[in-house]
């Protein structure tokens, strides 16, 4: 009874926050209106509310709400896909480097050409060039341990940062240069219905294949020679969980800017909730990162005047709330 509790509210959750984003902001639209205009399209029926409102809701809110929902949601499940492949608990969504070569993608795609368009495709293509040049340094033996993986993740990070600081070097102060450090500290102000099509799709790929792979993160999480044993082929298995959790990190970081903690203090709150089981960790990591990143996107709109970046609040919440897990769990919550 309890697990079905806990699954029912991790279904409600998302999708109680994401319609009461619909409603919280600048501009006020009653509750009532709200659940008007979602029965009339349900139903296909006209109302008689202004067109304001329609714009407002289906066109800014809407979007931004369920896009915050898929960019939380994956990066927990890629979080919590490569912390179980790792066997390491502070391993995170971008620890093969997505965060920062698609941080390098958009630096250079503003500094030349400042279209959503070629940013989004440079961020993308960086992240994925990232991890593949990530994934080669781990091969320097002919093999890709998991220890090599990460080694050559945290090379590649710290060589695109060194490429992001040269191109804010030289990039216009005046404009270039302001875009550039706006998109690094994340954003869903750009959140439209074209680009939720545009970056839902690699999303939906990767989520979908981390989902599939679930149980297989259990087999590997307890060693090659373990999982072997019990007949997985541990370099397809891992090298497809690679891929489908950087397909899912790279269509987030593309389409919001980079968004640290997430992907690793969300999964750390699952395992709290369901255990350690990464068939319904995963899932669980989905539903509590989704819902967290809509309600930070809230405060950072409804905090001050402007709009305050993502990943401001997300460090300033995430690292204290991490000390706090650390405190209660006392470093055994893995």
């Amino acid at each position: 009874m309890k697990r079905k509790i806990i699954n029912v509210a991790l279904i409600i959750c998302p999708l109680s926050i994401v319609f009461l984003s619909l409603f919280i902001g600048r501009y006020p639209i009653s509750m009532v209106s709200i659940i008007s205009m979602l029965w009339s399209k349900l139903t296909y029926t006209p109302n008689n509310l202004p067109e304001l409102y329609q714009t407002v809701v289906w066109e800014i809110r809407m979007p931004r709400a369920i896009l915050g929902a898929l960019v939380g949601g994956v990066l927990a499940m890629s979080g919590a896909a490569f912390q179980g492949l790792f066997r390491n608990p502070l391993v995170s969504s971008g620890i093969l480097g997505v965060s920062s070569g698609a941080g390098f993608g958009a630096a250079l795609a503003i500094l030349l050409f400042n279209t959503q368009a070629t940013i989004y495709l440079f961020a993308f293509g960086f992240a994925l060039l990232a991890v593949l040049i990530s994934y080669l340094i781990g091969k320097v033996y002919n093999t890709a341990p998991t220890i090599m993986l990460v080694l050559g993740g945290t090379i590649v990070s710290s060589a695109f940062a060194a490429l992001i600081s040269f191109i804010k070097y030289v990039a216009d102060p005046a404009d270039k240069l302001p875009a550039i450090v706006f998109w690094l500290m994340g954003s869903l102000a750009s959140a439209s219905l074209q680009e939720l099509w545009i970056a839902g799709m690699p999303m939906l790929i990767g989520m979908v294949g981390i989902w599939a792979l679930r149980w297989r993160i259990n087999v590997l999480s307890m060693g090659d020679r373990e999982a072997r044993s019990l007949g997985i082929n541990t370099t397809l298995n891992k090298g497809l969980i690679v891929i489908f959790a950087t397909l899912a990190t790279a269509g987030a970081v593309a389409v919001s800017g980079t968004i640290g903690w997430v992907g690793l203090i969300i999964p750390h709150i699952g395992r709290m909730i369901v255990g350690n089981d990464n068939k319904l960790l995963i899932p669980a990591s989905f539903s509590l990162g989704a819902s967290f990143l809509i309600l930070i996107d809230l405060t950072g709109r409804m905090l001050t005047g402007s709009e305050i970046p993502l990943s401001i609040l997300t460090a300033l919440i995430g690292a204290p709330f991490f000390v706090y897990l650390l405190k209660i769990t006392k470093g055994k919550g893995w």
